[in-house]
């Protein structure tokens, strides 16, 4: 079947499905209860913010402004345990990367901010300081310009960081965390034919038992599941969410067609998927079955319990800026902007990246892959396919993994220092930067 003709097939699919529809054929099974049971009474300390939220770690934040700080931010955070650096590297502004960084300053895994500039570029590390010190956390900031140099700015950068590190581990108040405090993000990337199989499909079981315990469930790369609006809509939670969901996905069709690309490449089809549809259905597949309760943006956090759709996607500019998605940790921090304090990445082919602020959970549908990796894969959910587990029980062992490493047992990334992260010039009209700031 060519790309074009899948696509008419699948886009004239079924118009009657009615909107909040659960996608699950029968609803829950009493399986399903037993486990949501014994996931959703499982309770254990988390790091409570002013604002109400609670984090799984409690790590002081690095953010460079610009790329000529980047070296003075990562020596400052080198040999320091639970110091983690993200930075932008444009020498002027933009505002999707200002709400990225306020949103990350604020995230509830972050219980400090260190901000350092340059001097000359237009982002502005006092003021980076001064909304996380809004926000009741501890924060400081200089110019490297101002400070001495390299060797004095990170001589300078590291003892502020430790004052910083041993004010939270006192001052931070610990609360008692469950399944309905968490945020958990999912993003799929290295994908092969098993990703759609298992991969994606035991976060959706999992995402289906968050769900269920109150927590909230966001997926993304709407570039990816081009060919399924029908499907898309008729998970839509409202009217309102089914709007917003069709906009969303017009808009990607839109992206998509004005840059020329789909989001498929040379080791997509060398894994075994043929189009972009196919690539869809499995990149769908780890919502799971709960209806879509709406759409939000980049730095906006869930406006409820349920699952959410981000949308990452540029919006139409007479600049074009950025690109959707552009490598798989561009959409990982998109994830961790949204408040999410764990992240689940799928891959099919294999994947070394991890992540800063938020634990990097890495799934592979692909046992070949899980035995070829063991260092850096979490979790194979290639046992699927043979049946052992099935697909509700990997959805369980996935809870207790996250239960896990909610708890402060290290990721796979985490453990091998993985914190790659990666803020890039881009457009969104919203939200407004105050909703970045609270995101």
């Amino acid at each position: 079947m060519s790309s074009k003709t899948s696509k008419l097939h699948l886009e004239s699919g079924r118009a009657d499905l009615p909107v909040g529809r659960d996608a699950r054929p029968h609803g829950p099974t009493g399986e399903d209860e037993s486990l949501l049971t014994s996931a959703a009474t499982s309770s254990w300390p988390g790091y409570l913010r002013p604002d109400g939220r609670k984090g799984v770690r409690n790590v002081v934040l690095v953010i460079y402004t610009v790329e000529c700080a980047q070296h003075v931010a990562h020596a400052v955070a080198n040999g320091e345990p639970d110091v983690h650096v993200i930075g932008f590297p444009g020498c002027y502004d933009n505002a999707y990367a200002i709400r990225l960084m306020l949103a990350l300053a604020r995230h509830p895994n972050v219980g400090a901010v260190l901000a350092v500039g340059l001097g000359c570029e237009y982002t502005q590390p006092e003021k980076i300081a001064g909304t996380v010190r809004a926000s009741g956390r501890p924060a400081e900031w200089f110019f490297i310009q101002q400070s001495g140099g390299t060797r004095a700015s990170v001589a300078k950068g590291k003892e502020i960081v430790s004052r910083l590190r041993e004010q939270i581990r006192r001052e931070t108040p610990r609360a008692p965390m469950t399944l309905a405090d968490l945020v958990v993000g999912c993003e799929c990337g290295g994908s092969d034919a098993t990703s759609g199989l298992a991969g994606n499909p035991a976060v959706g079981a999992f995402f289906d038992l968050l769900v269920e315990a109150g927590g909230r469930a966001i997926f993304e790369e709407t570039v990816e599941m081009i060919g399924l609006r029908r499907h898309m809509l008729a998970r839509a939670a409202s009217p309102e969410a089914a709007r917003q969901v069709g906009d969303a996905y017009d808009k990607a069709a839109r992206y998509c067609q004005s840059v020329r690309q789909y989001s498929v490449s040379p080791g997509n089809f060398a894994g075994g998927l043929t189009t972009i549809e196919e690539k869809s259905l499995g990149a769908f597949a780890k919502s799971g079955s709960r209806p879509i309760q709406g759409v939000i943006r980049v730095a906006e956090a869930p406006r409820g319990p349920g699952l959410w759709m981000l949308d990452s996607v540029p919006d139409e500019h007479y600049m074009q800026f950025g690109y959707t998605n552009p490598n798989d940790t561009e959409g990982i921090m998109d994830l961790i902007s949204t408040g999410a304090q764990i992240i689940l990445f799928v891959t099919g082919r294999g994947s070394v990246i991890g992540s800063p602020i938020a634990p990097l959970i890495k799934i592979t549908g692909n046992s070949a892959t899980y035995r070829a990796m063991p260092d850096d894969m979490d979790f194979d959910a290639g046992r699927v396919l043979s049946g052992e587990p099935t697909l509700a029980q990997a959805g369980h062992e996935l809870a207790a993994l996250v239960l896990r490493v909610a708890q402060g047992e290290p990721s796979k990334p985490e453990s091998l220092d993985h914190r790659e992260y990666f803020i890039m010039y881009k457009h969104q009209n919203t939200p407004a930067l105050d909703a970045g700031c609270r995101a």
